[in-house]
């Protein structure tokens, strides 16, 4: 944790995110610190270097569809610093099953690194966790990626936001209205929800496509 120096990992973004990613970085990293100093011992993820991943696959201009998580991955190898995604060979975890099913294909990156390669930003609400404890991490970073979120839909046009579950609901309200943005809404992948209805044959991913072919975008291939 002492290495994930949060103002170093944001100079090393593309000069075009630097800006949108431009929130109170040492804010956050003294709370990270106070983590550290109360958890002795204990491992946050992702490695240090992943904490910024979903911003370095492509500028704010190309951006195409957004997914928004809620929390990291709490255990060991799992989490990549992209939304959902976890490490080829790595057991996929329950809501990634219950994504693969909507697709009705099995995913041969399950990082889902080939998404973000296309456009796809994979973001998470909190961009650190501590291990074994989900959600530990989610009111230190919150205020700082609300500000992302709006601060990217102010500076990008008709974007498809896909919008998984209460808590990634209520982002909505941070989306700036008037720049053609799609929002796309459902129940949340995770079994707790999903089996309840409401994910399986709610369609965001062909959704996407149809509404990024409207107005003259490459689908992606999901």
């Amino acid at each position: 944790m002492s290495d994930r120096n949060l103002v170093q990992l944001h100079s090393s973004l593309p000069e075009s995110w630097q800006e949108i990613l431009r929130g109170d970085l040492e804010a956050v990293q003294l709370r990270l610190k106070d983590e550290e100093e109360i958890y002795k011992g204990l491992a946050h993820y992702p490695v240090p270097r992943h904490t910024f991943r979903a911003f370095h696959y492509f500028p704010p201009t190309d951006l195409r569809v957004v997914i928004l998580g809620q929390d990291c991955y709490h255990q060991p190898d799992q989490a990549t610093g992209l939304c959902f995604g976890v490490p080829t060979g790595i057991k996929k975890p329950p809501s990634l099953v219950n994504i693969e099913k909507e697709l009705g294909h099995s995913l041969t990156d399950t990082s889902l690194e080939n998404w973000a390669q296309q456009g796809v930003l994979l973001l998470n609400s909190a961009l650190t966790v501590r291990h074994s404890c989900a959600g530990s991490h989610l009111d230190i970073w919150m205020s700082y990626t609300d500000q992302i979120i709006h601060e990217l839909s102010s500076k990008t046009s008709n974007v498809v936001w896909l919008l998984w579950g209460n808590y990634a609901k209520r982002k909505a309200s941070l989306i700036v209205e008037g720049r053609g943005h799609h929002l796309i809404k459902s129940v949340h992948p995770s079994p707790l929800s999903a089996n309840r209805g409401g994910w399986f044959g709610s369609q965001p991913f062909s959704k996407s496509n149809v509404f990024l072919q409207s107005i003259g975008k490459t689908p992606i291939a999901w």
